[in-house]
C-alpha cells in the first residue's frame, strides 16, 4: 500500500489529476439546484462522472454518487465498494496518474467511518495492483479521527 497516502486537510488544495467528488441524493448534503440535476439525468447510487477542470477546480473532478446509510441492510456496503470501484475504473480510463478522495459517504453523511475507511481501502488498493501506471491516491481527511482510522486500515 505505498502507493496510498494520507492527508489530512481540504481536497481542494491538493494537486492532482483528479478529485473524487461524493454526492447524496436525496440529502441535504447537496443543495437542491444539484439534486434535480442529477434526477433529470437520471443517475443512481454509483453513478461517476466527469467535470472538466475550471478556473474554479484545476483539477478535474470525478463525480460519484454514494449511498444513504440506511442501518446496513439495504447493501449499502456493496454500493459504496462499488462506487470506488466505479470511481478507480474511471480514473484508469482517463489515464490519471494520481487522485484524491475525500471520503464517500462517510461520517456526517451518515456511513460508519470505521465500515467505510475499511472499504475505500481495500477497493483503492486492488484497483491500484490492477492499474501500475496510476502513481498514488490520497485519502483526504478532514478531522484526527479520520486520518487516524484511515492510516490504521493502510497499516501507518
Amino acid at each position: 500500500m505505498h502507493r496510498i497516502k494520507i492527508h489530512q486537510g481540504k481536497v481542494a488544495a491538493l494537486t492532482v489529476d483528479a478529485i473524487v467528488n461524493p454526492l447524496v441524493v436525496n440529502s441535504q448534503v447537496i443543495n437542491k439546484t444539484a439534486q434535480d440535476q442529477l434526477r433529470r439525468e437520471n443517475c443512481l447510487v454509483g453513478d461517476v462522472r466527469i467535470v472538466p477542470p475550471s478556473s474554479e477546480s484545476p483539477s478535474t473532478v470525478i463525480e460519484v454518487i454514494g449511498p444513504l446509510w440506511r442501518g446496513g441492510e439495504y447493501q449499502e456496503e456493496e454500493q459504496l465498494a462499488a462506487c470506488y470501484r466505479k470511481a478507480m475504473d474511471m480514473a484508469k480510463r482517463e489515464n490519471f496518474r494520481t487522485i484524491a478522495f475525500a471520503p464517500i459517504n462517510a461520517g456526517a453523511r451518515g456511513f460508519p467511518a470505521n465500515r467505510a475507511t475499511k472499504i475505500a481501502v481495500q477497493q483503492v488498493d486492488s484497483a491500484l495492483r490492477q492499474n501500475p501506471l496510476m502513481e498514488w491516491v490520497i485519502f483526504c481527511c478532514s478531522d484526527p479521527v479520520t486520518t487516524a482510522l484511515y492510516r490504521t486500515q493502510v497499516g501507518r
